[in-house]
């Protein structure tokens, strides 16, 4: 293996993009492969947790006593933390090298998981998720880095696209694994499965990894960007988090939109003026990264937005246990496994537009789909809309990372991996947020009527929010003592107000979905993507 240097500054500029103080490539270190391998390990953990901890949240809740609001920010808080995070974390992998921050990102990640587990109150289980977000948040950018600065742009998208694969398998494999060891050992080892796991990425991450630093390296910290930027997306995505429970109308909702889009718009002003900003706002000219990004957001709220009632769907409405319900979804975790490499081949040979384009077309295909699903339709018509949204899936996931990595400069490739994952973990909290309130408003609309319609007593305005609040998750209002002839008719009346609620919310993510498909045709194979190309020694 022969070392290279590659200039990444531009025709005429002369500057080399590798330090001259970087290591000779010897043995594994800086293998491209191996390289996968450890941040694949690493980033398992990140993509596992954000799903797993669903199927522990009733357990943690009865052991230690916790209410349903505190149980909520077991996810709320590690969401809230990664999102607010992650382009900052990106900056400093681009300042003090990725295979640093990727490293501590892994120990920080095991050692909050650890503690998770040892927490004997839901104060200190939320504390800690919050540290695995934010550990979470420098592990997942860095990796993007890693490998974007190891291997060649030939090779680049098929790397990718097992990266995604990855994530994709991971968080839908989440409620798999959860269900099994909460079931046969604890809500602890929901957690305690991230310390070995993160022990064997530390020692491939100190055994294989090459630190890569580009010479025009940012050298100094835009701290008031870095203050702006993680204010304006703290309110975003906190509006977001709570406007199920204040109400889309309520003023409360809107003051935090409104001082996150002030944020954003001081901080947009600010990096036009300090001399080393946190997000040079120039990478916006490129049109194919600004369509990467807002692809990446638009496909999340129509997986994210639309997947969550799925869950609800197989579990309260058909009665299947968590285990069975994540059975039923591997389809799309299988196709997306499947689908992910050789979309990276696709992207590789053909480009990213005709792939991101088609692979958007059957996400939208495959929510108007879920919108025809009813209380009995069998698992087989079941699992054709679930694994053509995983081929669909696999394509978005792969071409948008290569656009957005692929058209940033290479001393920036961090902060372009953390816009990468913020726009993803946005677009997931919009979609649940936005498609829980369609669900919520046609839940509303209908279920007094279809009430009546049944023959039921007629409930009181509380009642009548009590029980919209259970159908919008595919639960029976059913009061202890009801007689069996009432209960069926409760249960009837609730699960067809739910499909209805579920098959307007996917409608709602299919037009998303068509949305995004002229978005990709914005999109082209990144200009910068041959910068990386043998920086690593391979």
């Amino acid at each position: 293996m022969t070392s290279q240097t590659i200039d990444t500054t531009g025709p005429g500029d002369g500057a080399s993009s590798a330090s001259s103080d970087q290591p000779p490539a010897s043995g594994l270190r800086g293998h491209p492969w191996l390289t996968l391998l450890t941040v694949a390990v690493g980033v398992m953990m990140v993509a596992l947790d954000g799903t797993i901890v669903a199927i522990a949240n009733p357990a943690i809740q009865a052991d230690l006593k916790a209410s349903f609001a505190d149980v909520q920010w077991i996810t709320n808080g590690y969401f809230l933390a990664l999102a607010v995070a992650l382009i900052t974390a990106g900056k400093l992998g681009d300042r003090f090298g990725h295979r640093q921050t990727f490293l501590i990102g892994v120990v920080g990640f095991a050692a909050a998981s650890g503690a998770i587990g040892l927490s004997g109150s839901i104060a200190a289980v939320v504390l800690f998720r919050v540290f695995q977000g934010l550990f979470g948040a420098l592990l997942m950018p860095a990796a993007l880095g890693l490998l974007r600065a190891t291997f060649p742009a030939e090779k680049l998208n098929m790397a990718i696209g097992i990266w995604g694969m990855v994530i994709g398998a991971s968080t839908a494999g989440g409620p798999i694994l959860g269900g099994v060891l909460v079931e046969h050992v604890n809500w602890q080892s929901v957690f305690f499965i991230n310390v070995p796991v993160g022990v064997l990425a530390l020692v491939l991450g100190v055994l294989i990894l090459l630190d890569h630093r580009a010479e025009n390296a940012p050298r100094s910290f835009d701290i008031l960007g870095i203050a702006l930027l993680s204010g304006a997306m703290f309110c975003l995505v906190w509006a977001l988090i709570k406007a199920p429970t204040w109400g889309w109308g309520d003023g409360l909702t809107w003051t935090f939109i409104a001082v996150s889009l002030v944020g954003f718009v001081l901080f947009a002003v600010w990096e036009t003026k300090v001399k080393e900003p946190l997000i040079p706002l120039a990478l916006f000219r490129s049109v194919a990264l600004s369509a990467g990004v807002v692809l990446m957001v638009l496909m999340a709220i129509a997986f994210m937005g639309g997947l969550f009632f799925v869950t609800f769907y197989l579990q309260n409405v058909h009665g299947m246990s968590p285990i069975d319900a994540g059975l039923h979804l591997l389809p799309l975790t299988g196709m997306m496994i499947v689908g992910s490499p050789l979309a990276g081949a696709m992207i590789t040979k053909f480009g990213p537009r005709v792939p991101l384009a088609g692979g958007m077309a059957s996400v939208a295909i495959a929510m108007f789909g879920m919108s025809t699903l009813e209380t009995d339709t069998g698992s087989a018509v079941m699992s054709l809309w679930f694994a053509l949204l995983g081929l669909g899936l696999a394509p978005v996931m792969v071409g948008a990372t290569e656009v957005i990595v692929g058209n940033a400069p290479m001393e920036l490739s961090g902060v372009a991996g953390g816009l990468q994952q913020a726009a993803m973990q946005i677009g997931g909290s919009l979609g649940t947020a936005v498609l829980g309130a369609v669900m919520a408003s046609k839940v509303d609309g209908d279920l007094a009527a279809n009430w009546k319609d049944a023959g039921l007593p007629a409930l009181t305005p509380t009642q009548l929010d009590q029980a919209s609040e259970a159908v919008q998750v595919g639960v029976a209002p059913v009061a202890k003592g009801t007689p069996e002839a009432i209960v069926a008719k409760i249960t009837d009346v609730a699960h067809d107000t739910f499909i209805s609620g579920m098959s307007l919310a996917s409608l709602v993510a299919a037009g998303v979905a068509v949305v995004a498909v002229f978005v990709a045709l914005l999109t082209k194979r990144g200009e910068n993507a041959e910068a990386g190309a043998g920086v690593g020694h391979i």
